[in-house]
C-alpha cells in the first residue's frame, strides 16, 4: 500500500511516518506553500500533478485543510486527516462534507456537534504517542542539567503581544468587560465543560464584532460563538491559568519552563527557551520528577498531545481533569489529576515527597501506551475503518 503524505509542520510528523511504514505503508509526501489556503490554482496544479499515474490508497495529514479536501474529493481518493488541534476553524468548512473524507477528532464533543449536524465523514480517535521511541531515547551527559528539573511545563502561555482578547478588551463598554470577567472567572473555576459559548449574548457578540471584526472563511460556517469563544476568550484564560499555576508552584519548588516567548509575569519560574519536539521534549519528560499538563481551555473533554508524550516518555503526568482520562487510564494509578488550581500545589509537594509511589503511576502510564496508545495502533484503527 502507498499513501501521499501532506509534508506540512506538524507535530508527531515522523512518529506517524513510523507508524505508516511498522504497518508496511509506503510514504511519498506533498508539500505546497498554499496547504492552509482555502482556494489556490497553484495548489491544485502541483496536487495534479503528485498525483497523476499513481495508485495512492489514500491522502494523510495532520489537521484537516479543505483545499487538500477538495483536491481529493476531485480526483476521487479518500482524504484521511487526524486532528490535534482544538479549536480549527477548518473543520467548519463544507468540505467536510465530501464523502472522500475520514476525519479522525481527539476531542469527542466536537465529533458529537458535527456528527449531530448530518456529518458523517467524522470518527472519534484519540491521540497517541511513539512510546519506544520516546521512552527509550537517552540524554547526553551536557544534557542532563538543562533537562533536569523537579517540575516542568513544556508550551506557549499565550502571552503574545498579538493576542486577540487583549485587542478586543479595551475596545469594549464597562458592561460588557465585567460580564466577560464574571463568566471567565466562573470558567476558571470550572473542568470538564466549556460554557463560554453558550454565554456569549447576541448583544455582547454584537460588541466584540464591531471591536474586532471576523469574517467568515468564503467556504466555512463558523458561528461568531464559536471563533470568539475558542480563538479569543479561551486563550486568554489558557494565559491565566497558566500563569497563576506557574507562578504558585515556582515559587515553592524549582520550576523549569520550556517555552518561545519571555516570561516578565513569572519572576521564580525557570525560562529555559524553546526545545526541539522531537529529541528534548522527551528528555524533559524523562527527567522532570512532576510533568505539568494545563489544557488549553477549547479542548473540551480530549487528551491533549503533550500529556500523551509525557506518559509515552515514561514522565510522571500532573494534569488538569479532562473527561477521556477516565475512559483510558485510572486516576492515581497511570496519572493524577487536579480539580481546580488551587490543588496543584498540594499534589505537587505529595508526589515530590513520594518518590515511589510516583516512578510507579509513571510506569503504569508508560506500560499501557505501549500497550494500547502508539500510532501504530492508531493507524490499525484508521485502516479497519477505511476497509469497513
Amino acid at each position: 500500500m502507498k499513501i501521499l503524505f501532506l509534508d506540512s509542520s506538524a507535530f508527531a510528523k515522523k512518529d506517524m511516518i513510523d507508524a505508516f511504514h511498522s504497518c508496511y505503508i509506503e510514504t511519498d509526501f506533498f508539500i505546497h506553500s498554499d496547504y492552509d489556503l482555502r482556494q489556490s490554482d497553484s495548489y491544485n496544479s502541483a496536487f495534479d500533478a503528485a498525483v497523476e499515474n499513481q495508485n495512492y490508497a489514500f491522502v494523510f495529514s495532520f489537521n484537516f485543510y479543505p483545499i487538500l479536501a477538495s483536491c481529493c474529493h476531485r480526483h476521487n481518493i479518500n482524504y484521511v486527516s487526524y486532528v490535534y488541534d482544538s479549536p480549527l476553524v477548518s473543520l467548519y468548512s463544507y468540505t467536510v462534507t465530501y464523502p472522500t473524507n475520514y476525519i479522525f477528532l481527539f476531542d469527542f464533543p466536537i465529533y458529537q456537534e458535527l456528527k449531530d449536524g448530518g456529518i458523517n465523514t467524522v470518527f472519534f480517535l484519540p491521540l497517541a504517542a511513539n512510546a519506544q521511541r520516546l521512552s527509550s531515547l537517552k540524554v547526553p551527559a551536557e544534557l542532563l542539567s538543562k533537562v533536569s528539573s523537579e517540575v516542568s511545563f513544556v508550551g506557549s502561555l499565550y502571552n503574545e503581544d498579538h493576542l486577540l482578547f487583549d485587542q478586543m478588551y479595551p475596545k469594549l463598554s464597562d458592561t460588557s468587560r465585567g460580564y466577560l470577567d464574571a463568566i471567565m472567572n466562573v470558567q476558571l473555576q470550572i473542568y470538564g465543560k466549556f460554557l463560554i459559548p453558550s454565554l456569549l449574548t447576541p448583544a455582547l457578540l454584537t460588541e466584540m464584532q464591531s471591536a474586532m471584526p471576523y469574517i467568515n472563511n468564503p467556504d466555512g460556517i463558523e458561528t461568531l460563538e464559536y471563533i470568539y469563544s475558542n480563538y479569543f476568550i479561551a486563550r486568554k484564560l489558557t494565559e491565566i491559568e497558566r500563569t497563576n499555576i506557574l507562578n504558585t508552584v515556582s515559587s515553592h519548588h524549582s520550576l523549569k519552563l520550556f517555552t518561545h516567548n519571555p516570561t516578565p509575569t513569572l519572576p521564580d519560574v525557570i525560562n529555559m527557551g524553546p526545545i526541539d519536539y522531537d529529541t528534548i521534549m522527551p528528555l524533559v519528560f524523562q527527567h522532570s520528577d512532576i510533568n505539568l499538563n494545563i489544557t488549553l481551555r477549547s479542548i473540551q473533554c480530549g487528551i491533549p498531545l503533550r500529556a500523551f508524550d509525557i506518559m509515552g516518555s515514561g514522565g510522571f503526568l500532573l494534569t488538569n481533569y479532562q473527561e477521556d482520562f477516565l475512559n483510558y487510564f485510572s486516576p492515581g494509578e497511570d496519572f493524577v489529576y487536579y480539580s481546580s488550581p488551587d490543588e496543584v500545589e498540594t499534589l505537587v509537594q505529595y508526589y515530590l515527597s513520594h518518590e515511589k509511589e510516583r516512578q510507579q503511576i509513571a510506569a503504569n502510564a508508560l506500560g499501557k501506551i505501549l500497550e494500547s496508545h502508539t500510532f501504530k495502533h492508531r493507524v490499525q484503527t484508521i485502516l479497519s475503518l477505511l476497509t469497513d
